[in-house]
């Protein structure tokens, strides 16, 4: 029976455009990691070890979107990687894969707020941080009660803003490359400065390896809004293969005019922190170019970036937590959709983790901010460690029941190398998070902790659930490859 059209809608509205689509997998790859931790990835690993790094989690994040790709468009879902993790691994996996997203973005929301709050100061430095945090929550938080369109349509144009400064950069960087602005040729001699183009050796790699890898998380949040797509199977593929080349343009070149113009033993490139956003490096080769501004517009564009970073938390948690209710592995309350087909009550929870980023006025900006990014850390890649698992145990019970490959309507290439691939990189990030933390003097356990929590919460979260409902690993030929019903009685 139809809804009367008073009464709230039972699904979510697809209300998604294509090109809201692509622009929500482009914004969720290009932010702060971009414009601050690049600088600091040069000066630590040189240019080369810098670039290669960036191109090995560039790489691995293609395989990861591909593999989200061939799910979401074959089972389009609001919260996809819980519902994958539950149908083709265990239910208790996707239960622990749900509530660890919805943490990873909840909280998420909250740093980036803090982070927000830092960056106004750079305009008004005694002003009050709650304040502010209460600003940019109402606003993010009114972005996303509204409809869809509305995180959508902000979003889109959050990303737009991104891009055409990238763009703006690499122009200028080439041309200052080849000596149009800026007076000499730089060409490649900043490549064999001291031991450039690799400094550091293998630790300073692996370091850099795992700072790209946190700059690439969000890139996901694709899969998240297949489930709200006006037409899934042919956008979120579309938006997909346009991933692989928007990474490879505006991280890879943009890494590559950094290296190329600026030196790595530049002493200002390590200290690309929020506080510092003077010495951002799209701010050093726009000063070098002559363009005396450039603080200031950075200053604004990175503004723009967190803000986005905070508007795709709040979507992202709140679908995820609405699937979650909807599967019986949340309150039922937060299953509930308004009128205008959004989870306000699953929107009024996460909101109310997001004023964590409050508690910036009590115990200052810069500890808060680390605080809430520590606790963050490493869901982003039980996340894709997620994904990649779904997707090899998906192919496999594709195969295991019979079915056509041309019943995919899009194909994730090079399987099984890819998944696989993508779950060796995560593992080593994961494990090697560790090594920065451990010198000769001493050992840094409290970062240690801060880093590693997510991962005992994790555990709990999957083995709690699992011996309390007695789940097991859903065999091959029993995967749902048709339904969209909860596994949790099987």
């Amino acid at each position: 029976m139809a809804s009367s059209p008073s009464s709230p809608p039972r699904e979510l509205k697809a209300g998604l455009r294509a090109r809201h689509m692509t622009m929500i997998a482009l914004g969720g790859s290009i932010g702060t990691g971009l414009f601050l931790a690049s600088g600091g990835a040069v000066a630590q690993a040189g240019p080369g070890g810098a670039l290669l790094a960036y191109a090995c989690v560039g790489i691995m994040v293609y395989f990861l979107m591909t593999s989200l790709g061939e799910m979401a468009t074959y089972r389009p879902e609001s919260g996809s990687f819980n519902t994958y993790a539950a149908r083709y691994v265990d239910p208790a996996f996707g239960f622990a894969m749900g509530w660890n997203f919805w943490y990873n973005w909840a909280i998420t929301i909250a740093a980036e707020l803090s982070a927000a709050t830092i960056i106004i100061k750079y305009w008004f430095p005694e002003s009050s941080s709650f304040i502010w945090s209460l600003l940019f929550l109402a606003v993010i938080f009114l972005l996303n009660v509204l409809s869809v369109k509305g995180y959508g349509e902000s979003e889109y144009w959050f990303a737009m803003i991104k891009i055409v400064v990238v763009i703006l950069f690499l122009v200028v960087g080439v041309l200052m490359i080849f000596g149009i602005l800026g007076g000499k040729a730089v060409g490649f001699s900043n490549f064999t400065v001291g031991d450039a183009p690799f400094n550091g050796g293998l630790l300073a790699f692996i370091g850099v390896f795992m700072a790209a890898g946190f700059s690439f998380q969000g890139t996901e949040l694709i899969g998240v809004a297949a489930g709200e797509s006006e037409n899934p199977r042919e956008h979120v593929p579309k938006a997909i293969r346009q991933v692989f080349w928007r990474i490879l343009i505006f991280y890879i070149l943009a890494i590559l005019v950094i290296g190329l113009i600026i030196p790595y033993t530049t002493p200002s490139l390590l200290n690309g922190e929020l506080t510092d956003i003077g010495v951002s490096p799209f701010t050093l080769v726009f000063e070098k170019a002559g363009l005396a501004f450039a603080a200031a517009v950075m200053n604004a564009v990175i503004l723009s970036s967190v803000l986005s970073a905070g508007n795709s938390g709040m979507y992202a948690s709140t679908r995820v937590l609405y699937a979650l209710a909807k599967e019986g592995k949340a309150p039922r309350i937060f299953g509930r959709l308004n009128r205008r087909g959004i989870p306000q009550n699953a929107l009024l929870l996460t909101t109310a983790v997001g004023m964590l980023a409050f508690l910036a006025s009590l115990f200052g900006d810069g500890i808060v901010y680390q605080w809430l990014l520590n606790a963050s850390g490493m869901c982003g890649f039980i996340t894709w460690l997620g994904i990649a698992i779904s997707h090899y145990r998906f192919r496999r019970a594709f195969y295991a029941q019979g079915k056509s490959m041309d019943e995919l309507p899009f194909k994730a290439k090079w399987f099984p190398f890819g998944p696989l691939f993508a779950f060796v990189l995560c593992a080593i990030v994961i494990l090697g998070q560790s090594l920065s933390y451990i010198t000769p003097e001493a050992i840094d356990w409290k970062s240690i902790f801060a880093s590693y929590i997510s991962v005992p919460l994790f555990l709990i979260l999957w083995l709690g659930y699992k011996f309390i409902n007695k789940t097991k690993v859903v065999p091959l030929t029993e995967c749902d490859l048709n339904s969209g019903h909860s596994l949790d009685k099987k």
